[in-house]
């Protein structure tokens, strides 16, 4: 028998977990769901991750143009996303490439009964 896995455990991999309507969330399973839902929740970050899902990696200066916002602000948009755990980054040289977590991004679309 499969065991029983949290929503936390779930998020930070590619684990799969029992969606939310299903069984009740704890407050820590809560907390850390709706934070990563939070990241998701700003125009301009759900866009930046649609353009980060449509290339297999970009480079944070190929972001501001569709974007049309600032590299502080895409910067700062990029970061949140990040400690989400939904971006990942490489720096190479003095640039940074995105990539999605598809482990993650997967693990939340199953969070969500999907």
């Amino acid at each position: 028998m499969p065991r029983a896995v949290s929503v936390k455990e779930s998020l930070a991999g590619t684990f799969c977990c029992a969606p939310v309507t299903s069984a009740a969330l704890s407050e820590e399973e809560a907390a850390e769901l709706a934070r990563v839902l939070a990241a998701l929740a700003d125009p301009v970050r759900l866009r930046l991750l649609s353009l980060v899902a449509s290339e297999r990696e970009i480079c944070s200066c190929n972001l501001e143009g569709p974007l049309g916002k600032s590299q502080p602000t895409v910067s700062h948009h990029t970061r949140v996303l990040a400690e989400a755990g939904l971006l990942v980054n490489e720096k190479r040289g003095r640039w940074v490439w995105w990539r999605v977590d598809e482990g993650r991004l997967t693990a939340v679309r199953k969070a969500l009964g999907g």
